[in-house]
């Protein structure tokens, strides 16, 4: 049922909460991951403060992505889960648009995402990717509320 599984991750404890769920989903369905991270440059935007240069704080960020795509693909290697990957740049765009662009692209049955779950002041502060991504998504979405809020 779900052949093509799309997973953003970002390095967090929550992104890879997701990623192990969408592992299990590719391993019981005999399914592939395509594991993106993305560079948002909105991050660098708004932490340029004069004394920070912007082409090094993007280019640690790029390094961080790509990190982060490694270490997600040397767990899915470990389970057996046939991978690929990509590193994206935001380029004005939401990191939601870029991942729902993605999965169309790529003819994603599925998104699995992790998600904050963040409620009230600090949803509508920091916004809510997951939510864009839910809102748009032609595919279903699977998210993965983060370990210590699923607690709660």
């Amino acid at each position: 049922m779900y052949q093509r599984i799309l997973v953003p991750v970002d390095g967090s404890h929550t992104s890879t909460a997701g990623l192990q769920e969408a592992m299990r989903i590719a391993i019981d369905q005999r399914g592939r991951l395509r594991i993106i991270s993305i560079v948002d440059e909105l991050v660098v935007a708004q932490n340029f403060d004069g004394y920070t240069d912007a082409g090094q704080l993007l280019g640690a960020l790029r390094a961080t992505g790509q990190k982060v795509i490694k270490s997600a693909l040397a767990l899915a290697a470990k389970r057996g889960v046939k991978t690929e990957s990509a590193l994206y740049e935001t380029m004005g765009k939401r990191v939601a648009e870029l991942i729902v662009r993605e999965a169309k692209k790529w003819k994603a049955d599925l998104i699995v995402m992790g998600t904050h779950g963040r409620r009230g002041i600090d949803r509508m502060v920091l916004g809510s990717d997951a939510e864009a991504v839910v809102r748009t998504s032609p595919v279903p979405v699977l998210l993965v509320r983060s370990p210590s809020r699923a607690r709660k």
